[in-house]
């Protein structure tokens, strides 16, 4: 009854008797061809278009498939940026004015810190071009209008590529969404794309553990790390201006052997001199001497460690205000016999109240900073110097001892004072190569000067003897620096007394020189005279011990324990550490610019021939001295002020005190000043710790800060890592300490030390 029909003709009627039950496919969708079941056509992307769900089968409703259309919004992003000085002069700015005109100035990708709910998939990137909106001097703002669908999500995350010619310093991006701004602050040089491809990423300013970072950002946050880390990197060789490595070297780079065999300085970084690492550059050795490392052309630092624009106008102006001290010997030279000291006080005082000529003719003029005045209405060429705040006041406070004593507790380096707790005062050195290791500072020339208001034993007890000493410390590099030219050495003690009235009074100063082949050991004690020549030998004792403060301070207090111990944990945050992490943002500010700062100190400040060795005492031995205490001296776990203050025996802890401790001297400025700002950055952090390690399980989980402080320790300060004294990172508490640490170094430390450097140096 039944014709048999073929398979294939069964199938095609089949399928004629349901066509009429589904709409006509969209003329969007590619029939696959006939005769090609090998290769169909490719499926159009429809992602970010639309949507497909089925709905129930139903026959009665024939059957429809849904296409549900996912709205798109218009969204607004406005990026911030600045031109270099150099960059606003060069050639290459017409070109650029080209590509803003076309509306083509920067790439913009937003990626999404979603996945798709329908497709678990990650959200695909939306992007558009940037095109300059505003400019006035060299800030200019550029705008994007993203085409994004509704349901996108929170943008977690934009890629930046720079279609200029020249490289540009973006500030931030803001997002205008339906919920609200989103902020990305970026303050980074981007490239350009002719110079580097590769898309910058920046992300939003939500801070993520690594455990709870979004998914679709996971791989950004890897993939930037590793470019931090060299991983990516194709060349070999030395770094680029425009590269962003991160990696460690030693201090080889501080000697010129090329330049002169005298300027030859050993490494600092190792068994032999150990030092804390800096910032690897990858220039080629000297051939004269392999371990020392070139010095032709610029210093290498990561493109963003570099200043902007507005902060190398401002750095250079107070960069050669406090430099101006040590910068006019050098301008001394070109127009004098070097070898001709001031002829008397009055001569130093005149730099300050009549000026000095400088003959047009030397080339000299334009070098001058604009922070020496020029008086143009008497003569276009006579310099004068902007007179210290110190010496407005009085003239001659520098010379009394009053004025002494206080700077030892409110001046340049107040970190150096220590209470005396042991009498007779000895040395610690080997008594066969330094002679007799007891002071002589005796009881009977203190009570002398104290008019025997006291014993020995009620001064100590009722802690009234304080101490600057540099006699262990110095005593090893005396011989060695007197054989160069042009400086002098001892080593000093001086001691001070503490009045009723919390003022310190020096009351003697012992100077010291060890036995040499041709002389035993020499040493006096000097006390506040009486007559002429008395007061003479006192105010010049003085002065040694103030030079030798002074350099204790520029080597030790502000160069090794504020920039050379800080550059360690900023090259292991920068490789170890996102930019996305809590902790990471915490410690950034006070991170910015010392690479750059550290860099020129090297080409310039710390280096052999530099201002250091030819205008503080250790001359080329100055490193050496540096790396010597850093050996002996240098603790983390004493860096943070209390612990400092402990250790120096100028604090005891005490919990009924305001900050927690009890002053041994009450007028303490920089102690009273120093733990306001201390207990501060103390208690930022402690919130921030623990709003994002509620629980110590999540720091010690947290692998990126683990490798971070790892790395501090085992690389960056790595001559020190066995010692006992680190931190472990285990609970908030370790945490909090180690961040208040290194941001208190950066801060109220170093601007201790720094600020102050014109006005008394």
């Amino acid at each position: 009854m039944f014709c048999k029909e073929s398979p294939s003709l069964q199938t095609l009627s089949t399928a004629q008797s349901l066509s009429s039950l589904f709409p006509k496919p969209s003329a969007l969708i590619n029939p696959i061809l006939t005769g090609r079941r090998d290769k169909p056509c490719r499926r159009q992307n429809f992602r970010g278009r639309c949507r497909i769900t089925a709905s129930q089968f139903n026959i009665a409703q024939k059957g429809k498939l849904l296409k549900e259309k996912v709205k798109r919004i218009k969204v607004k992003g406005f990026i911030t940026a600045e031109e270099g000085l150099l960059e606003s002069l060069s050639w290459l700015r017409p070109l650029d004015v080209i590509t803003d005109i076309r509306g083509r100035s920067l790439l913009v990708e937003l990626i999404s810190a979603e996945t798709d709910t329908r497709t678990v998939m990650e959200e695909g990137p939306v992007e558009d071009y940037a095109q300059r909106v505003w400019f006035e001097s060299r800030n200019e703002k550029y705008e994007c209008v993203f085409d994004m669908p509704e349901d996108f999500g929170t943008v977690g995350a934009i890629r930046v590529q720079n279609q200029h010619r020249r490289e540009m310093f973006i500030k931030e991006m803001k997002l205008e969404l339906p919920s609200g701004s989103v902020t990305f602050t970026c303050n980074s040089w981007v490239t350009p794309k002719s110079i580097d491809p590769t898309k910058r990423i920046f992300f939003s300013n939500k801070s993520y553990l690594p455990s709870a970072t979004p998914e679709p950002l996971k791989k950004l946050r890897k993939e930037e790390l590793e470019t931090l880390q060299g991983n990516n990197r194709e060349r070999v060789g030395e770094f680029a201006k425009h590269e962003r490595v991160y990696d460690y070297d030693v201090y080889n780079d501080v000697g010129d052997p090329e330049k002169d065999e005298r300027l030859a300085r050993p490494v600092m970084g190792g068994l032999s001199h150990p030092y804390p690492r800096r910032c690897k550059t990858g220039r080629k050795p000297c051939e004269k001497d392999a371990s020392s490392e070139k010095r032709e052309g610029e210093f290498y630092v990561p493109r963003d460690e570099e200043f902007s624009s507005t902060k190398g106008t401002a750095f250079t102006g107070k960069a050669i205000l406090a430099a101006l001290p040590s910068v006019f010997p050098q301008i001394e030279a070109a127009l004098l016999d070097p070898n001709l000291p001031f002829p008397h006080f009055k001569s130093i005082e005149d730099l300050f109240e009549v000026g000095i000529d400088i003959p047009k003719d030397t080339g000299l003029l334009p070098m001058i900073p604009k922070l020496i005045k020029v008086v143009a209405e008497a003569q276009d060429n006579l310099l004068q110097f902007d007179p210290p705040i110190l010496l407005n006041k009085d003239r001659f406070s520098w010379i009394r001892d009053d004025e002494f004593a206080r700077q030892t507790l409110a001046g340049l380096n107040p970190y150096c004072i220590q209470l005396v707790t042991e009498w007779p005062l000895k040395s610690k050195l080997d008594p066969a190569v330094y002679g007799d290791p007891k002071s002589l500072i005796t009881w009977d020339i203190v009570e002398k000067e104290i008019r025997g208001v006291m014993s020995v034993d009620e001064a100590l007890k009722n802690k009234r003897l304080f101490m600057l000493d540099y006699h262990d410390l110095l005593l090893p590099y005396v011989n060695k620096v007197r054989e160069l030219d042009g400086t002098t050495l001892y080593a000093s003690r001086t001691l001070f007394f503490l009045s009723d009235d919390s003022t310190l009074r020096p009351v003697a100063i012992e100077l010291t020189r060890p036995p040499d082949v041709n002389r035993p050991r020499w040493s006096q004690v000097f006390t506040p005279g009486y007559d002429a020549t008395s007061c003479w030998l006192w105010n010049l004792a003085k002065t040694h011990a103030v030079a030798h403060d002074a350099g204790y301070h520029q080597l030790i207090s502000h160069w090794l324990r504020t920039h050379c111990c800080m550059e360690p944990y900023i090259i292991a945050a920068n490789r170890q550490l996102s930019a996305m992490h809590p902790i990471y943002r915490l410690l950034h500010p006070h991170f910015r610019y010392t690479l750059e700062i550290n860099a020129r100190a090297r080409q310039s400040l710390v280096n052999a021939g530099g201002i250091i060795e030819t205008c503080f005492w250790p001359g080329k031995y100055s490193l050496e001295l540096s790396s010597d205490v850093y050996a002996k001296l240098w603790r983390f776990d004493r860096e943070g002020l209390p612990a400092d203050l402990i250790s120096r025996g100028l604090a005891v802890e005490d919990e009924t005190a305001e900050h927690g401790l009890r002053l041994t001297i009450p007028d303490y400025p920089f102690a009273n000043d120093g733990l306001m700002l201390w207990d501060a950055l103390k208690e930022w952090i402690t919130e921030s710790v623990k709003h994002y390690y509620p629980d110590a399980a999540l720091i010690t989980c947290d692998d990126e800060l683990q490798a971070w402080w790892s790395e501090v320790r085992n690389i960056g300060h790595g001559d020190k890592k066995d010692e006992p004294w680190w931190p472990v990172l285990r609970t908030q508490d370790d945490l909090i300490g180690v961040v208040t640490t290194i941001a208190w170094v950066a801060s109220g430390h170093h601007a201790a030390v720094n600020f102050g450097q014109y006005g008394y140096g």
